[in-house]
């Protein structure tokens, strides 16, 4: 089968497209025919290997060849021991613990899988997981957002922030989005109150002040994140650089806060049913194909997707 392949950490011109043996399921797993993969932050770190945690797999060298997590496709064949799924059945899963989703196919853990919602492409459905679940729970489930609260989205241009904006505004809530000055009418378009270009304008420095800041791109210290908080507000991070991971966790206290998701497709439930219901969209920016992934992740690196990116790799 076809695969994206790397074998050292490094920008996205380490990728190799390459043939490698079709897996075979082991016990409790299922072999998916890849239909589409979507891109994350994640997959951009873990191919560069920077910040270190991203190297978790491996210190020295990648410990997984095929990059790609937010996976959709169909069922071809199950391991022993696999009771919920058969040949046929249109799946997807956010398999950030095997990879491989950069290939025609991928052997993924049963338990990781759930059936594609009704009235979803395979698209769709492959652009919700990781992004979908960091919206939904710095939004809803962690961050309680109420109606008239001040809410602030670092990185709002992006995956998760296209959802986050979406689901505050359906809270009821005044929404900030700060990302490049590209994605300044996207964030508009998705229903931001307020936009800011991060590279004109610090919003910790403004004097405003916020009820929820939900940062998907943390790099400051932790007294600037204390000065953009309403007595009371509360701030979640995730990603960002090791440094700011130290700072936060010695001397967040409780109002800030590594945001620990919960992934997988399985927690997703609530936001697949606004999705099916029209009342938050799926907005995909680009589509690639397998053998453009390189592209597709420098697009991404660079700082341009306005919502999601994806890898389209068969019908």
């Amino acid at each position: 089968m076809k695969a994206i392949v790397y074998t050292r950490y490094g920008s996205p011109d380490v990728l190799e497209v390459t043939e490698i043996p079709t897996p075979s399921p082991k016990d409790g797993e299922v072999l998916v025919k890849i239909h589409a993969v979507s891109l994350n932050a994640s997959d951009y770190e873990v191919l560069r290997g920077k910040p270190l945690y991203a190297r978790i797999g491996g210190l020295l060298r990648p410990g997984k060849r095929v990059l790609g997590s937010d996976i959709a496709g169909r069922v071809v064949a199950v391991g022993p021991n696999v009771t919920r799924f058969k040949p046929g059945d249109d799946v997807f899963a956010d398999a950030l613990d095997t990879l491989g989703g950069f290939a025609e196919f991928s052997c993924v853990p049963e338990k990781v899988l759930e059936p594609i919602p009704s009235g979803l492409t395979h698209e769709q459905a492959a652009a919700l997981p990781q992004a979908g679940a960091i919206a939904w729970q710095g939004i809803v489930a962690r961050g309680e957002v109420k109606a008239g609260q001040r809410v602030l989205i670092n990185g709002a241009g992006g995956g998760s922030g296209m959802y986050a904006i979406q689901l505050a505004k359906l809270r009821g809530a005044e929404v900030t989005g700060v990302d490049n000055a590209e994605k300044l009418e996207f964030m508009r378009s998705l229903g931001a109150d307020h936009v800011v270009d991060y590279r004109r304008e610090d919003y910790t420095r403004t004097g405003k002040t916020y009820d929820l800041v939900l940062d998907v791109q943390a790099f400051r210290g932790v007294g600037a994140y204390k000065r953009a908080l309403a007595p009371g507000g509360r701030y979640f991070y995730v990603g960002g650089s090791v440094t700011t991971l130290f700072r936060v966790l010695l001397f967040g206290g409780k109002r800030i806060r590594l945001l620990a998701v919960k992934l997988g497709a399985k927690h997703l439930g609530p936001l697949v049913e606004l999705c099916q219901e029209g009342k938050v969209s799926i907005i995909i920016d680009r589509r690639y194909s397998l053998d453009e992934v390189p592209q597709a992740l420098a697009y991404l690196g660079n700082g341009h997707a306005k919502g999601k990116v994806l890898i389209a790799i068969s019908d």
